[in-house]
């Protein structure tokens, strides 16, 4: 029970007037729909009550929330989803949809989250550090295909002798490759 109670605490009550105006009890102002989706998004519990009976409207007022977000081009729910749900209503396996939404809902929360975090994780903390690394691997293997021999001394640990010796050999095979240039000019 304490539980409930710490948790009421924390739960914001937004009461609903005869005149369809929302106010918000911890603020002590006004809000609209926006305002709820907003606080929605942001993580906010909140309760709505009928300001005359004192009824829980929580589920109707979020459900004109989609609705307004669905009118305003924010289609996120299929047409096909849609009257597969309508055509649950009074079906026997109507009480388990909710349960079964709810659940698909985390399991989906939770793969979001594990999705992004693979990302960030295979990209490190700098992108572009993990693309200018791999551009480097790229510029690498095009090198050891057009060079044989050099990826045996990339990296800061190849000796200057075998890079004195690998430039004396591509110094010999221009002059080399001059002298046929120079043969097939004449």
């Amino acid at each position: 029970m304490a539980d409930k109670a710490s948790k009421d605490d924390n739960t914001v009550i937004i009461k609903k007037y005869a005149n369809r105006r929302l106010y918000n009890t911890r603020s002590s102002s006004y809000i609209t729909l926006e305002h709820l989706a907003k606080m929605t998004r942001e993580g906010v519990d909140y309760k709505v009550l009928d300001a005359k009976s004192g009824n829980d409207i929580t589920h109707t007022i979020l459900t004109q929330i989609i609705m307004e977000e669905e009118s305003n081009g924010e289609q996120m729910l299929p047409v096909n989803f849609l009257r597969e749900l309508i055509g649950m209503y009074g079906n026997s396996m109507q009480s388990l949809i909710p349960h079964y939404l709810e659940a698909s809902m985390e399991n989906f929360r939770a793969n979001q989250s594990k999705l992004a975090k693979a990302f960030e994780d295979s990209l490190g903390n700098n992108p572009l550090a993990k693309l200018a690394e791999q551009n480097m691997a790229m510029f690498r293997a095009a090198s050891a295909a057009f060079m044989p021999g050099a990826e045996k001394h990339e990296g800061p640990a190849a000796k200057s002798e075998d890079g004195d010796k690998d430039l004396a050999a591509l110094r010999d095979q221009m002059a080399e490759m001059q002298k046929r240039l120079d043969a097939l000019g004449k």
